[in-house]
């Protein structure tokens, strides 16, 4: 599959379609007990982000343990390969769809999230596909200074520091959520730049094509979030989104780059 995707990512069209077939799919609308109006899908979304991962939530800490295990192993192990990380971001985004697009709410009772399932459950597939079929060369660390930059947005992610009060997201650093963060692990947009800034460092090691399509539906999420900036109550979860801007844009960058044909076969 990675050599066929790589050749057809070379159609001229491949790229334009795929981004509009997610584009698509981000639109779909949410499926609900209860009746809502066209209008009113950003609100059914957010009600139901506030709970669907709340059952799962002491599950966190296992995710960003594994990340770091993963991550360091990557880091300085020069023979590791790029099959484990594939399969483990596949698997993840798969989780992800599971548990963060599905919820009750008080308003709309039942919710599923179909965009979000159907766009991250996709996103799993590929990238653990990626890893079963390929993924078999050693991995390079290409840190450079640009590289450094991106890295407090990485860490923040991880780091999810917010809390909600009477409905208002709050900062808070607390340390301790550096592994006990729910959010990380369990939604798509607080995890998504932990994986881009992993592959931003290991490119052009990576599945390009499908590093791409990644980078793209980040950007997508993070778009729609704009929302929070104009929202008093929910700006410091428009701050805590940038990461997700920043990496998926500069990932969209630097996989256009034509003259890095080493990947990961």
């Amino acid at each position: 599959m990675n050599n066929r995707l790589t050749k057809l990512s070379q159609k001229r069209l491949f790229y334009p379609l795929i981004f509009a077939l997610f584009l698509i799919i981000s639109f779909l609308p949410p499926i609900t007990q209860q009746p809502y109006s066209p209008e009113n899908t950003q609100q059914v979304i957010i009600e139901l982000l506030k709970v669907a991962i709340k059952p799962y939530e002491v599950f966190g800490i296992l995710f960003h343990i594994a990340t770091i295990i993963l991550a360091g192993w990557i880091m300085f192990d020069s023979t590791a390969s790029g099959r484990l990380l594939f399969i483990f971001i596949g698997v993840n985004f798969i989780i992800i769809a599971l548990v963060q697009s599905f919820g009750t709410t008080e308003t709309y009772g039942d919710v599923i999230h179909t965009g979000g399932l159907v766009a991250f459950t996709l996103l799993g597939i590929l990238w653990t596909w990626a890893g079963v079929k390929g993924g078999t060369e050693p991995l390079l660390a290409n840190i450079q200074w640009h590289h450094m930059f991106f890295l407090p947005f990485a860490v923040l992610s991880f780091w999810a520091p917010y809390q909600v009060r009477a409905n208002v997201v709050l900062p808070d650093f607390n340390p301790a959520l550096l592994l006990t963060s729910p959010d990380y692990g369990l939604t798509f947009c607080f995890t998504a730049p932990v994986f881009l800034y992993l592959l931003f460092i290991l490119f052009p090691k990576v599945n390009i094509p499908v590093y791409r399509i990644t980078a793209f539906n980040g950007l997508l999420y993070a778009l729609f979030n704009i929302a929070h900036w104009f929202n008093p109550d929910t700006r410091w979860m428009g701050v805590l989104h940038l990461p997700l801007l920043m990496l998926s844009t500069a990932a969209l960058i630097q996989s256009r780059k034509r003259n890095a044909t080493p990947q990961v076969k």
